[in-house]
């Protein structure tokens, strides 16, 4: 898609030039750009020429002069401009392909696009990782990269994502330490697939790779009731404990935090995640919060009697009933947990992501409180909508319920501050 406005920032050299939403940047200094890394690039000069087609269809060239390093404040719609690389794996565990029809586009997308990697976070299995890909990343120094290992054993990993150039990503993360390319790699881990030997040699793999590794995360097959039976099993209490152990042997290597709630295990401390560095990932993310929670000044009490309630995941409700029992030490405060039991995907799915409208307001509907605390991680980023593709109002509508949306999911310094 081409270089589309989103939006501007308030104050931006784009406000003064009256940039709007809709607008096109068809290029910079004379070059159409593919991406935002072209974007970012471009923009490190104090003079540069931008064309732009406004959404009348006129199209302007304007020259601006600015400080060597500051952007134009333009927030596109897209982090890339042309075709987003798609997936061309068919992976057994497939999380888009356990899901029903009738939810946001957006979720049916399947992209494996290196640039989104680098610039947003997401993860590529570099089974479409080419040479001109190889060049472009050796020249501009890009990384790191978050890349889906799952297994360095070719042939497993051809099985497991039913592609034939699977088998060449230990290759690929090879010519990454040979080049100086740093990754954060992903395991999804699979009972009786790549789990026990097969993830210790994988581990084994990549650890002598050194410090080209800046982060391992396991994180457990996600199983919806929409999947067709078949070879997958969920992770258990016994196979979670042995990935816990297997994984302790290797530097840099952590489990996500659904590993130790099945296996009965505390949360470790904040030393085991080292820089935190895969939280989107569940890795560290209730020890974050916890411990952010715990930095905070809790007032003696507050002015009338408040009931506050978290509708939370099934995997953040243990760290919670924590919380919950030392804000219920604060004078005429109550506070409830009451994890949101996911009907729509099925027991297995404990993550507040996937939490639905319809669960929460079974969940939240009955219950005597003044305010329910939700995570933003339920809602699409910048709205208010659900992934079922009903929206906060349809909430409160069916539920005759106020609600606090917690922006950051990895503080409570907003909750604190709002009592």
């Amino acid at each position: 898609m081409p270089a589309i406005v989103n939006s501007v920032l308030e104050g931006s050299i784009a406000q003064e030039l009256e940039i709007q939403k809709g607008d096109e940047i068809i290029s910079i200094d004379g070059v159409k750009m593919l991406d935002m890394i072209d974007y970012n690039f471009y923009m490190k000069s104090e003079l540069i020429t931008v064309e732009i087609k406004k959404t009348n269809g006129e199209i302007e060239e304007i020259e601006i002069e600015k400080d060597y390093d500051e952007d134009l404040g333009i927030v596109f719609e897209s982090a890339v401009f042309d075709r987003i690389k798609p997936c061309l794996n068919h992976c057994i565990f497939c999380f888009v392909d356990q899901q029903p029809k009738g939810l946001r586009d957006t979720l049916y997308i399947k992209d494996d696009d290196y640039r989104l990697s680098y610039l947003q976070g997401t993860y590529i299995t570099l089974t479409n990782f080419n040479d001109a890909d190889r060049e472009r990343i050796k020249r501009m120094h890009l990384g790191p990269f978050y890349v889906s290992v799952h297994t360095t054993n070719p042939e497993l990993r051809v099985k497991m994502l039913r592609n034939p150039n699977a088998g060449k990503c230990l290759d690929n993360l090879k010519w990454f330490r040979a080049n100086g390319i740093p990754f954060h790699a992903q395991i999804v881990l699979c009972p009786g697939i790549n789990d026990g030997a097969e993830l210790d040699r994988t581990l084994s793999d990549l650890a002598k790779l050194k410090n080209t590794v800046l982060s391992v995360a396991i994180v457990p097959v996600g199983l919806t009731q929409f999947r067709p039976d078949g070879e997958l099993r969920r992770v258990d209490k016994k196979c979670a404990a042995e990935t816990i152990e297997i994984a302790s042997k290797y530097k840099r290597v952590c489990c996500s935090d659904e590993f130790f709630l099945l296996a009965g295990e505390p949360i470790p401390p904040s030393k085991y995640y080292g820089n935190f560095c895969q939280l989107d990932d569940g890795v560290g993310a209730l020890r974050m919060t916890l411990d952010d929670f715990y930095t905070h000044k809790l007032p003696e009490s507050v002015s009338k009697p408040f009931k506050l309630v978290f509708a939370c995941s099934y995997a953040a409700k243990d760290m919670l009933n924590e919380v919950a029992q030392e804000l219920n030490k604060i004078k005429n405060l109550t506070v409830e947990v009451h994890p949101v039991k996911s009907n729509y995907w099925g027991q297995d799915i404990t993550v507040a992501g996937l939490i639905t409208t319809d669960d929460l307001i079974r969940t939240v509907k009955d219950v005597d409180c003044d305010m329910v605390v939700i995570p933003s991680v339920m809602l699409r980023p910048y709205s208010e909508d659900f992934l079922d593709g009903k929206n906060l109002d349809y909430v409160k509508e069916h539920s005759n319920k106020n609600f606090f949306v917690q922006k950051n999911i990895y503080s409570l310094k907003e909750v604190v501050e709002f009592i």
